[in-house]
């Protein structure tokens, strides 16, 4: 997909790529979280300061809080989430002020949370083509590496290394087969980020 498209069209893409048909993407609550979050973001970005961009964070808060009411997913203003966002299913979820990375998939009931205190405190940041499964807390100031799995149900307050394969409560590494298999988006057989973390999946050691 050509770079210069909008990041709403890469999240739609995402679903179609995904097997959704057209009604159902065009129903999926997820996509309604993003295109509330990339409106009121890019609204709020295009004002100037002042009173202008006071009222646009008012009505961009508004719109937002609607968005987390009907579809239970919250994606705050200032979360960077990148394009290609796919929310399969709805309901239970909190993203918090986390940098997420492109093409991630983030299933119901997940939360991505601050932790720590001080200079050790942060906030969890998701690389490129990350699953992260139902039910899973990423906690603290770490590293999801691209192309990583957060098995549903697990618990993360470590790293993860790119294509790692993590579970359990606490998390811990069971395989390094990365998400290739469970995530689909336009033009991923060409892309080349893509290419060469599968090539260092298959290499062996």
């Amino acid at each position: 997909m050509a770079r210069g498209a909008p990041a709403f069209y890469s999240d739609y893409r995402r679903y179609r790529s995904e097997g959704h048909s057209l009604w159902a993407t065009l129903l999926a609550q997820g996509l309604w979280a993003t295109a509330a979050y990339r409106a009121c973001k890019a609204l709020v970005e295009a004002m100037p300061g002042g009173p202008l961009r006071l009222a646009a964070a008012a009505l961009g808060a508004a719109l937002q809080k609607i968005a987390e009411i009907l579809t239970g997913i919250c994606i705050p203003r200032n979360c960077e989430l990148g394009r290609g966002a796919y929310f399969p299913r709805f309901g239970g979820t909190v993203l918090g002020p986390s940098p997420i990375g492109e093409n991630c998939t983030l299933e119901h009931n997940i939360t991505l949370a601050r932790g720590g205190k001080g200079a050790e405190g942060g906030v969890p940041v998701v690389g490129n083509r990350v699953f992260i499964g139902a039910h899973s807390i990423l906690v603290g100031n770490i590293r999801i590496g691209d192309d990583a799995v957060i098995f549903p149900g697990s618990v993360v307050a470590r790293n993860v290394p790119p294509r790692a394969v993590v579970m359990g409560q606490p998390a811990r590494i069971v395989a390094r087969t990365g998400s290739f298999e469970r995530i689909a988006y336009d033009g991923m057989q060409h892309d080349p980020a893509r290419r060469a973390s599968l090539e260092r999946a298959s290499s062996p050691g």
